[in-house]
């Protein structure tokens, strides 16, 4: 099937690695040209250049997505380059560690918000005009499974994710009048780097747990009884995507898409 997405222009914050790295090169094999914004140069080098032998154009931004001046100066970059043209936004950046909720300080959960919700308010900013001009535009949020089925932990983390589905809704209704789509997808445990490297999930939850990363790990989706019962691959997601930012779902807006193994047992 044709997704319609050759040539377009998708930016996508947070692509250095894991489910932005791969939704990057998703992309890429569908023809579209990229606008990559992270704060590790290396990995978003070597990601364009794995991006132009798929033959596409492939530019980056170097930019701190935590603050506003990264992330206002990041999407320039990336219109300058472009003419000012962007047709997809993958709000894609986040972080987040196993803390309980007396373990967490005010600087702690400002962290959090500023670098996974606030980042995703910016780029829409500073996006959404050049989609209104354009008469046309979709934005994909990256949100989470625990921000609709919250845990114990991590609750900053969950916390930021639910106001992602909150802004993607509010989003969605007022920018259908601009032909601009909105939904998001909500990924259950993805694993990525996110999870496996040091001082990631899999190193805290350990830490919480009180066992190895692996057996904790295990332990974490014995306790969410995911009825998959396995971690899902970055690629899984990449595919959810680059389907919600294509034409073969132009009806589909305000919607929140769950990639996370059966994890999710409500009905809404």
């Amino acid at each position: 099937m044709d997704t319609g997405l050759k040539k377009k222009v998708v930016l996508i914050t947070g692509a250095a690695k894991g489910i932005g790295r791969l939704t990057a090169l998703a992309f890429a094999r569908e023809g579209a040209d990229l606008g990559l914004i992270d704060i590790d140069e290396s990995n978003l080098s070597t990601l364009a250049s794995e991006a132009s032998e798929l033959g596409v154009r492939a530019e980056y931004a170097v930019a701190d997505l935590s603050t506003d001046d990264g992330v206002s100066g990041g999407v320039e970059k990336i219109l300058q380059a472009y003419a000012g043209r962007i047709d997809v936004l993958v709000n894609n950046v986040g972080a987040g560690k196993i803390r309980t909720f007396d373990q967490l300080s005010d600087t702690e959960w400002d962290l959090t918000l500023q670098l996974n919700f606030m980042s995703y308010v910016r780029a829409c900013r500073n996006v959404l005009p050049v989609m209104r001009s354009q008469g046309r535009g979709v934005i994909i949020n990256n949100a989470s499974d625990l921000a609709r089925q919250p845990e114990p932990v991590p609750i900053d983390y969950s916390a930021s994710k639910a106001a992602v589905l909150a802004l993607t809704k509010g989003l969605a209704r007022s920018e259908a009048a601009n032909n601009i789509r909105i939904n998001a997808v909500a990924p259950g445990p993805i694993w990525t780097p996110f999870w496996t490297e040091k001082g990631g999930f899999a190193d805290t939850m350990a830490a919480f747990h009180k066992m190895p990363p692996k057996e904790a790990v295990e332990h974490e989706l014995s306790l969410r009884q995911l009825p998959l019962k396995r971690l899902g691959t970055p690629e899984e997601v990449a595919n959810v995507i680059v389907f919600l930012s294509s034409d073969l779902a132009s009806y589909v807006t305000s919607s929140v898409w769950g990639v996370d193994g059966g994890s999710i047992r409500s009905l809404i």
